[in-house]
């Protein structure tokens, strides 16, 4: 499958649709998701045109793809997550729930979650 350069976060990555950023370097987008499953709901993205996690760990450079999750990491922290827990999500597919297809991560927390739930519609 190509990418496709219509997705949604492709139009916020070129500023043709607006976001709440939480975060932005050189390579990564992190920014508030617009129907938050929990109090915190921050949806992180890489800026190169990736479909999912096995395209961006086939076809990422092990750089790259270290720096995104160290800024998962670093972004919880930020959000003060780390003490009371939180919980990060990327589906892959359409089978799994993978509405947009640009490689993304979701960073939930800031309430209990349910054992065995999970947060519905990503």
């Amino acid at each position: 499958m190509a990418y496709d350069n219509e997705n949604v976060f492709a139009k916020i990555l070129r500023g043709e649709l607006p976001n709440a950023t939480v975060y932005e370097d050189e390579s990564i987008l992190a920014f508030n998701d617009i129907a938050p499953q929990m109090p915190v709901h921050v949806l992180v993205i890489p800026k190169r045109p990736y479909i999912d996690i096995n395209d961006f760990s086939a076809n990422g450079t092990i750089e790259e793809i270290g720096n995104f999750f160290a800024k998962v990491g670093e972004i919880a922290r930020s959000l003060g997550l780390d003490e009371d827990g939180y919980r990060v999500v990327s589906n892959n597919g359409e089978n799994a729930g993978q509405h947009v297809p640009h490689f993304h991560v979701h960073i939930l927390g800031g309430r209990k979650i349910k054992e065995g739930g999970m947060a519905r519609g990503m």
